[in-house]
């Protein structure tokens, strides 16, 4: 049985949740808390192995109970947030302060049956999670400034990930010199999530990230973060490589997924493309990655001990999709050397 503790301060969400959490037959509610003061007793006290977590709530906000308890007690963490822009930029920090995951909140545009479902995979996902002790930061820095993008590329990155995939999504981006070729990205997120988590992006990295647009240029020196719940997908155009936007029905339970964004590429893109695939429970991007080696691309897994969850990556590589196992932090130097003309790359 998985372990669960509640903390929202509105009562109706902890009933709500308590109620369709507790049919499912492996997870049990243990325990409910209205503020980070009880919720830290009582993580004490009952010991869950997964924590939802509210942001909006007294005595103490949820950022910052969740910085203290990932320096101190660290545990996976769910962050069940309203899909606003003011909550998604909060939900957002909250995944870079260490949270698995983020779901929206009951009450808004979906239903308690779908979100709950959503919830009940995710906290399946968040249980088998690695989480480590998370040092405190200081705010994000500007790397580099960034001159506008007008080269166009024939190259293309293309990166998936979903739990743990918001850090490692800015390790890797972060470590990329502006000169890198257009990037493509798709993080299981949810709408209105991926707006904010590019906007953050942009600030710490030397390349351009934003959300994707459809009919966006693929260019050198931009990163296009897909937008939740719209499919992207890589299209050539004459010399010029276009992101296009798509509805149509999730993929591995996922909009956007991955695998339909490397499949686009390896049609597209074949060998001009790097494909990179990141932390994340499940099989989305493995049968993609399968099709970008085949397709001739160089392809990139992270490796099993840097990973929140090894199964994105482990479902690739046992498929025969992944040619070079890389630790997070050397992804971005693996990245840079696969777009290195082969001469430099035998130097």
């Amino acid at each position: 049985m998985i372990r669960v503790l509640i903390v929202d301060d509105s009562a109706v969400v902890r009933r709500v949740l308590t109620e369709e959490l507790s049919s499912a037959p492996d997870i049990e509610v243990v325990g409910t808390a209205t503020d980070p003061y009880v919720a830290r007793d009582r993580i004490l006290a009952l010991k869950p192995d997964v924590l939802t977590l509210d942001i909006e709530m007294p005595r103490m906000d949820g950022l910052t109970f969740l910085g203290k308890l990932m320096q101190h007690q660290p545990m996976p963490v769910i962050v069940v947030s309203s899909i606003t822009p003011e909550g998604s930029a909060a939900a957002v920090q909250a995944l870079q302060l260490g949270a698995v995951d983020v779901v929206a909140k009951p009450g808004g545009a979906f239903t308690v049956a779908e979100i709950c479902e959503s919830l009940v995979r995710r906290i399946r996902v968040a249980a088998r999670a690695t989480v480590q002790v998370r040092q405190p930061t200081q705010g994000s820095i500007r790397l580099a400034l960034k001159a506008p993008a007008l080269r166009t590329t024939d190259r293309v990155l293309a990166i998936g990930a979903s739990t743990g995939g918001t850090q490692a999504i800015r390790t890797v981006l972060t470590a990329l010199p502006q000169t890198t070729p257009g990037t493509v990205v798709v993080q299981h997120m949810p709408e209105h999530f991926t707006a904010v988590f590019a906007e953050r992006l942009n600030d710490q990295c030397a390349m351009e990230v934003r959300e994707a647009r459809d009919g966006d240029r693929i260019t050198t020196g931009v990163a296009l973060v897909a937008p939740g719940n719209r499919h992207m997908v890589v299209r050539r155009s004459g010399a010029r490589y276009v992101a296009h936007l798509k509805d149509g029905p999730p993929v591995h339970y996922q909009r956007p997924s991955v695998d339909v964004l490397f499949h686009s590429a390896a049609r597209h893109c074949g060998p001009n493309c790097v494909g990179v695939i990141l932390t994340g429970m499940g099989e989305d991007g493995a049968s993609g990655m399968v099709a970008l080696r085949e397709a001739g691309a160089h392809t990139i897994g992270q490796d099993e001990a840097s990973c929140v969850v090894y199964g994105m990556p482990r479902a690739a590589a046992e498929a025969g999709g992944v040619a070079e196992v890389r630790p997070l932090d050397e992804i971005a130097s693996a990245i840079v050397a696969a777009f290195s003309p082969p001469d430099a790359r035998a130097m």
